[in-house]
């Protein structure tokens, strides 16, 4: 069972749209406009990641209480270190993530490039100031590594994982 579809506030959708359709590549599919429960009205626009069982979806709010100022970046708004609450997409293999890296740098966009030892990811930020991730499994899960998860829920006594292979930060060029 996976997830049908995320969904999010917007600050800005017009900036929201631009990076998930034409950087991210995910096709705007479905607006529903309609009233919000406690007054105003909103709309609610789904993208397309992968097929029509998977979306990532954002709320444009508009005259709804409460909504003014509110906060975008999902970390920030609940108190905690952006790294924390993030969205992690994945991708099919290597070469999928070094394109999608590109598409970042050539957007203008800054890419933390990680190797995790399990996984590699690239990181940037949305137009919520969000950090979204493009992640790719390149390791497999032991009994090991079960008993190690199973093991650090009852004790904080447990070993720190090994660091990253690598990290490294990639930077956008200048716009000339």
């Amino acid at each position: 069972m996976g997830y049908h579809h995320l969904a999010f506030a917007a600050k800005n959708m017009k900036d929201i749209h631009h990076f998930y359709e034409e950087v991210m590549e995910f096709e705007l599919v479905k607006v529903e406009i309609g009233p919000a429960p406690q007054g105003g009205w909103a709309k609610h626009f789904f993208y397309r990641m992968e097929d029509d069982s998977k979306f990532i979806a954002f709320w444009e709010m508009h005259d709804m209480p409460g909504t003014e100022g509110f906060e975008s970046n999902i970390s920030k708004a609940a108190g905690v270190p952006d790294h924390v609450n993030h969205i992690a997409f994945d991708v099919v293999d290597k070469a999928d993530l070094d394109r999608r890296q590109q598409q970042w740098l050539d957007a203008g966009l800054d890419v933390l490039e990680i190797d995790h030892n399990w996984c590699h990811s690239i990181y940037t930020k949305d137009p919520n100031d969000n950090l979204v991730e493009f992640c790719l499994t390149t390791g497999s899960f032991t009994e090991a590594d079960r008993e190690r998860a199973l093991e650090a829920l009852t004790r904080d006594d447990v070993d720190a994982s090994k660091p990253p292979a690598t990290i490294i930060s990639h930077r956008a060029e200048a716009a000339e």
